[in-house]
């Protein structure tokens, strides 16, 4: 059986994306069974207390405690383990999609799995942003 280079990749992309999935599965049951804080219930209440945080308004001792835990849960490196389970999806689609086509010209089909690589770049980037927030958060009284 010979393989091949995008086999091979394509193989480790589903290793890798079964490996990831274990993580953000395991991140978001111990998400699931915190307690969760009474402004937590509200909708649209981490957008708001993170906008709060960044343009430095002041807030109050709730909004301080429910900010440094959204902060804390986005800056966790099991976290990040989502926006990779969505990259090695695309990269799994994209890299079985050209090993399908044995050496054929790839057609725009094959480069769908482009389009979850790009929002898991774009989600990722938004969870460091406001990861970021940390140093912030030392300063809030």
């Amino acid at each position: 059986m010979n393989s091949g280079l995008w086999g091979l990749l394509t193989v480790i992309a589903l290793a890798l994306v079964l490996v990831l999935a274990v993580f953000a599965s395991v991140s978001v049951y111990r998400l699931r069974n915190r307690p969760s804080a009474p402004i937590s219930e509200e909708i649209g209440s981490a957008p708001a207390v993170i906008r709060k945080l960044r343009k430095r308004q002041p807030m109050s001792r709730e909004e301080v405690e429910y900010a440094r835990q959204v902060v804390a849960d986005r800056g966790s490196l099991m976290a990040y383990a989502i926006p990779g389970t969505l990259f090695a999806l695309g990269c799994f689609y994209v890299f079985g999609s050209l090993e399908h086509l044995h050496g054929a010209r790839p057609s725009e089909r094959t480069f769908l799995g482009v389009i979850p690589m790009i929002t898991s770049t774009n989600l990722a980037i938004r969870m460091l942003r406001s990861a970021s927030l940390k140093r912030r958060l030392r300063n809030v009284s």
